[in-house]
């Protein structure tokens, strides 16, 4: 039994097609959606929805566990004719799908995406001063501006007015002894 030219020269073409269909979409620019992550913020912008009685459409988030558009969390799209955009925040980590369905019943885009956790702070050692502790001058290097100035020269020389006229009055008033 041989097999003929033509069926070994479509194995390959239908391989390869398989291939293409089991491969994850990457932006979904074909979908008519694009969506992103910044820390735990998702967001989908779209410029297949025109606006019918002042709304563009609605966004719709869905966890593993949710099936239809219904049971994500939906927000509103806005913007112009030029674009539309939605997002969510305080998304926790895992895998979502994203859906854009127009004001006019059409579904403009589905997209999945990975919210990646939060990176933990790390704590990091600071070094020591190399010439033992920096001093300084405590509050006194603090600018507390004009005003604050003049009204505490204005104490210390009515402290030292008042020190020079007690010690003068102090002199005058005792007798002298010859």
């Amino acid at each position: 039994m041989s097999i003929s030219k033509p069926l070994l020269r479509l194995g390959p073409t239908v391989a390869a097609a398989a291939a293409l269909a089991l491969m994850p979409a990457g932006p979904a620019a074909a979908d008519g959606i694009s969506v992103s992550t910044t820390g735990n913020t998702v967001s989908v912008s779209t410029t297949a929805c025109t606006q019918v009685n002042g709304h563009w459409g609605t966004a719709s988030l869905l966890s593993g566990g949710q099936a239809n558009f219904s049971q994500g969390r939906q927000v509103a799209l806005s913007g112009t004719s030029s674009g539309q955009s939605a997002a969510w925040s305080n998304v926790s980590a895992g895998t979502y799908t994203v859906i854009v369905v127009c004001s006019n019943g059409s579904t403009a885009g589905t997209q999945s995406v990975v919210v990646s956790p939060a990176p933990s702070p790390s704590v990091s050692p600071t070094a020591s001063p190399s010439r033992g502790v920096m001093g300084g001058v405590g509050g006194g290097s603090k600018d507390y501006g004009t005003v604050t100035a003049v009204a505490g020269g204005a104490l210390v020389g009515a402290g030292v007015l008042g020190t020079v006229l007690y010690l003068r009055r102090r002199n005058t008033a005792r007798p002298t002894h010859l």
